[in-house]
């Protein structure tokens, strides 16, 4: 759940100082960058954080070196939070980062399936994880397209 709090918390409070004269967030566009790079901030972080062997632990056992994928899905999300704070590049790392959460979307599932844990507690059941997962692709996507 903290993912979408950082992408609507982000989103807001980058809307209101667009509100308030920050010309570079004055519009909805401007303020949903700023929240994905947030979300992703808070999501790539945890691939090198305390929640790394949980990380691992739910690529799915079929896929080779889960440490190596962890580490290269948290780089590539910390990139792309950066690169979506910048008008020239936000719209590729927008699409990269809504391929790559459909991507890793198979660990969540997996993660599930086999009732996993995430910082000591169950991860998100699947029905609710997937509609995150959409809500999470459609901002990515919104800001892909966007003007």
């Amino acid at each position: 759940m903290a993912p979408l709090i950082a992408l609507l918390a982000g989103t807001a409070l980058a809307r209101i100082a667009g509100l308030l004269g920050v010309d570079a967030l004055d519009g909805w566009h401007p303020a949903l960058r700023v929240g994905l790079a947030l979300m992703f901030v808070l999501t790539g972080v945890a691939h090198f954080a305390s929640r790394r062997d949980d990380l691992i632990a739910m690529v799915p056992p079929s896929l080779p070196r889960p440490a190596l994928l962890v580490t290269v899905t948290g780089v590539l999300e910390l990139a792309g939070a950066l690169a979506l704070l910048f008008p020239a590049t936000a719209r590729p790392a927008a699409a990269g980062l809504a391929l790559l959460m459909l991507a890793m979307f198979p660990a969540n599932v997996s993660a599930a399936r086999r009732r996993l844990t995430l910082a000591g507690r169950p991860v998100t059941p699947l029905g609710v994880r997937t509609v995150l997962q959409v809500v999470f692709v459609a901002a990515a996507l919104t800001v892909a397209v966007g003007g």
